[in-house]
């Protein structure tokens, strides 16, 4: 099984703290969607003709794009792919994007499940990460959602703002639950170098992030999320049971996947390829015949570490017994060997073959990862 990933770099308005690559602009977005089609079929071999289980448009933006566009590329995906009958197809979207006639489009057009990059329902936090949308443009875009048939519903929130308090982020949880979204992915707000965020607040105009505040918050969140019954099956994601992202997923279990579009990666299990972040390049070597994307070899340790790293990330832990099948008996015994002392300090459990960390070994995953890397030799 495997995946396809779509970038759309499209956004109305560039959030100060993203630093993916997306363009505030609407120049090339007419030929976006033919330079992604020629591609998929220009590199549709890459995966080797594997059933396709999911389809994920990201971005940027994806609902900025005329849906018109959106169902070219599904086509084009489904004439050139084996896909699965059931495959999960999902659209990230803003709310200010969601009519009523836009949601019943999509549905018509394929898409089965929305990703709604809410962040707060607080307008005081929309205004801090300066979202386009507005508080009453969230609730009205989840229910409009709804009543199109989009029950397959996420919504991404944001915690560690300095303007949301411990009983905001509580407020914003409860409004999550009783709006019935059976999926959350929650993420605390990380200032990344060179954006506009991270500028302002070195330059005293903004608050900085307070680390404290984004523990408090992360409780907060797993308190919550296990009382309402969500599964919290990865580090940044929640969801009612059955209802995970098959997609991500997909990526944190290893399986293969092609990204189309600017800057989009793919992975074939031993090697990972990304497209040029330059949209004029793009479309012009799409048009050309020639899209050729930078390429990284793994090694087998890098394949390993990837393994550890990601798997590590789920509730479902790093399989033993597939560590031992891939990469030989020796290394799955010393992977379990450097993972006593996190098993001793309950920071990470053994069960039916598998390391899965707990949650307090949560708090700590990058680093009980690096620890049990393997190295070169």
């Amino acid at each position: 099984m495997a995946g396809i990933y779509i970038h759309i770099p499209f956004c109305k308005h560039k959030c100060n703290y993203c630093n993916f690559y997306s363009l505030a602009s609407t120049r090339y977005m007419d030929r976006v969607s033919g330079a992604i089609s020629r591609e998929l079929q220009q590199r549709k071999s890459y995966l080797e003709a594997q059933k396709v289980e999911t389809i994920y448009f990201g971005g940027g933006t994806p609902s900025v794009i005329e849906t018109a566009d959106i169902e070219d590329i599904i086509n084009i995906i489904q004439r050139n792919f084996d896909v699965d009958a059931a495959a999960e197809i999902t659209l990230e979207a803003n709310p200010d994007d969601l009519s009523s006639v836009k949601l019943m489009a999509l549905k018509k057009a394929g898409i089965n499940r929305l990703s709604i990059g809410i962040q707060s329902f607080r307008q005081e936090d929309l205004q801090f990460l300066s979202r386009s949308h507005s508080v009453s443009e969230v609730t009205s875009c989840i229910t409009d959602a709804q009543q199109a048939g989009f029950q397959n519903l996420s919504i991404d929130l944001i915690y560690g703002i300095p303007t949301l308090t411990d009983e905001g982020w509580e407020e914003n949880l409860q409004k999550a639950f009783s709006l019935g979204i059976p999926h959350i992915s929650a993420y605390s707000l990380t200032v990344e170098d060179k954006t506009p965020l991270s500028v302002m607040i070195r330059k005293g105009r903004m608050t900085a992030v307070d680390e404290n505040l984004a523990l408090s918050h992360y409780h907060i969140l797993t308190r919550m999320m296990q009382q309402h019954g969500y599964e919290h099956y990865e580090i940044s994601n929640f969801c009612l049971p059955g209802a995970y992202s098959r997609h991500n997923t997909a990526y944190w279990q290893g399986k293969p996947y092609l990204g189309a579009g600017p800057s989009a990666h793919s992975y074939n299990g031993i090697s990972r390829c990304w497209n040029i972040a330059n949209l004029k390049s793009y479309i012009e070597s799409a048009a050309s015949g020639q899209v050729e994307p930078e390429q990284e070899i793994l090694s087998p340790v890098t394949q390993l570490n990837e393994y550890i790293m990601t798997s590590l990330r789920t509730m479902w832990g790093c399989d033993l017994l597939a560590v031992r099948h891939k990469f030989g008996a020796e290394t799955a015994e010393k992977l379990f060997g450097d993972a006593l002392p996190f098993i001793e300090t309950e920071q990470m459990i053994y069960q039916s073959g598998k390391l899965i960390l707990t949650g307090q070994g949560r708090l700590f995953a990058d680093g009980i990862s690096s620890a049990l890397f393997g190295e070169e030799q």
